[in-house]
């Protein structure tokens, strides 16, 4: 008797084949929906690209002293007036985005780094090590933000570099205690008393198998924290405890600004204003990721 054998390699019913978007195509698809996040991530590349393009853009050297065009207001030839020492204010702003943008980069990627291998080994062994790690956190958590960076800064010297560390120091809390709560949500699941159980040892564990499932998280927070970043940042060098002269910091500017706010009030109005359209900026993009990334979000 014979006995045929059908083909394995039939085209399947047209109604059979599914196309399923790509993660980050929903993503996407999310984030769009959500117009408000979409001015925050329009307002976000719009002052990314500025800071890239400074050099290129800036009509006059941000460093040039000119005394005889000193305090003058905006004008065709300078656009946003100059400063008391005759400084096109458009150059200096442009030229600070760089500033800015660096600092709030930095200190949240110090933040993020430290932040997430602390979170990592808490949430992940438990016991004693959880213990040390949540007590440090808890000593950084009693200290409100702004005064820890003014201890820090004052203890190390006013500078830029060093208020990188101090915002990036008090960032490092946040990070550590959302990824030791996402980890011990994670490390309870089944796949991974499967992987355990194959023989793969801690590090490949933590880094391989929970790390990437916990990433949605910390993309938020670490959106988010460019703003507080940014905003510490400014403040700092408001009180003369960031950026010195002659950089064209936006803290500093402000902080400049704010003798001459009857006589020219151009100098605090724009850098006011480019500090409080970047936060915004931020601050928005960030809820919109929160929204697009959480599964539990229907719209």
């Amino acid at each position: 008797m014979k006995v045929e054998i059908a083909p394995t390699n039939q085209a399947l019913p047209p109604n059979a084949a599914v196309t399923r978007p790509s993660r980050w195509r929903t993503f996407y698809r999310k984030l769009r929906k959500n117009k408000l996040a979409m001015v925050g991530g329009c307002i976000v590349i719009f002052y990314i690209a500025i800071a890239l393009l400074a050099p290129f853009i800036a009509p006059h050297d941000p460093y040039e002293i000119d005394l005889v065009n000193k305090l003058k207001p905006p004008s065709s030839e300078h656009w946003m007036g100059t400063d008391d020492k005759g400084r096109d204010v458009l150059s200096r702003l442009l030229y600070g985005t760089q500033l800015s943008m660096s600092v709030g980069f930095v200190a949240v990627f110090i933040g993020a780094f430290f932040g997430i291998i602390l979170g990592l080994l808490s949430g992940y062994y438990g016991g004693w090590v959880d213990t040390i790690i949540s007590r440090i956190i808890d000593v950084l958590l009693a200290f409100p933000g702004i005064l820890l960076s003014l201890a820090i800064v004052s203890a190390l010297g006013p500078s830029l570099f060093n208020v990188m560390i101090a915002v990036g120091i008090f960032s490092i809390p946040v990070f550590a205690r959302i990824v030791r709560g996402s980890t011990l949500t994670v490390k309870k699941l089944e796949y991974i008393d499967a992987i355990r159980s194959l023989g793969a040892n801690d590090f490949t564990i933590i880094f391989r198998h929970i790390f990437p499932n916990i990433l949605s998280p910390i993309i938020v927070q670490a959106t988010m924290r460019l703003a507080t970043a940014i905003l510490s940042a400014a403040g700092l060098s408001f009180l003369g405890l960031g950026a010195q002269p002659p950089l064209p910091e936006w803290g500093a500017m402000l902080s400049n600004g704010r003798d001459f706010l009857f006589t020219a009030p151009h100098l605090a109005m724009f850098p006011g204003f480019a500090i409080a359209t970047l936060v915004l900026g931020f601050n928005i993009f960030g809820d919109g990721l929160r929204d697009a990334l959480d599964p539990r979000m229907k719209q």
